[in-house]
């Protein structure tokens, strides 16, 4: 029975020390968290600013380190860009030299960096790892970069905004000419049934309708190479 007592012991006292590591384990893993953004969008010039927050459940010390690195969409090497302990370490080689920039404030969890002259061959992922002893466990994030050209987009906006100046001013012509047009037609159309014999003032009526038709079909027809002209600058 002692023998049985003291092995029973044992096993408890192991099973109590498994359940003790795995709790500690749980609470490593997640006293230390990080977000990123997955996907930002920018502009070739334009700044890009590119955030990171973390959440550490152990005050903020000076052996707290931030690092970003940059993996090319087709390659699987990646390389550290920026470093934080402290103070704040750039890059000095490679294609972001001089142009990451430290926006953060780690007393306010936030472990963000800005691209300056952002160009297309910047597209890539971006990872951002935080580490605050004794949290160093962490999950990382991933920021997709997808740089792109603003000026197509700005080009197309003044493209329609001409074609709605052009188009607006002809679509009102236009229909005024049709009412008149309607107008006339249905006066005309009365007095025939009447068996009404037209004047001479009455024909030069005709006169100017035919002259109103032409003149429209011309500006249908200015209208619809103003258009043209306008979505060919554009391209």
């Amino acid at each position: 029975m002692r023998l049985s007592d003291s092995a029973g012991g044992r096993c408890c006292a192991v099973s109590r020390g498994l359940i003790i590591l795995f709790f500690q384990g749980v609470y490593t893993v997640l006293s230390l968290e990080i977000k990123a953004d997955a996907h930002v969008r920018g502009y070739i010039g334009e700044s890009i600013k590119l955030k990171c927050t973390f959440r550490s459940s152990s005050p903020v010390s000076d052996k707290l380190t931030i690092d970003w690195t940059y993996r090319p969409p087709t390659s699987s090497r990646t390389e550290t860009i920026f470093h934080y302990q402290s103070f704040q370490y750039p890059t000095t080689a490679g294609t972001f030299r001089d142009r990451i920039s430290w926006v953060g404030d780690v007393y306010r969890g936030d472990a963000s960096i800005s691209i300056s002259n952002p160009t297309m061959r910047d597209n890539g992922t971006f990872s951002c790892t935080v580490k605050n002893p004794p949290d160093v466990h962490h999950n990382i994030p991933m920021t997709e970069l997808i740089v792109t050209e603003r000026g197509f987009a700005i080009q197309l906006s003044s493209a329609a905004l001409l074609s709605i100046l052009v188009f607006i001013p002809s679509a009102v012509v236009v229909t005024l000419l049709l009412v008149r047009m309607g107008r006339k037609s249905a006066g005309l159309k009365k007095k025939s049934k009447s068996g009404y014999k037209k004047s001479s003032i009455e024909v030069s009526d005709d006169t100017d309708q035919g002259e109103d038709e032409d003149c429209m079909r011309r500006l249908c027809t200015r209208c619809a190479e103003c258009l043209d002209s306008d979505f060919e600058e554009a391209y």
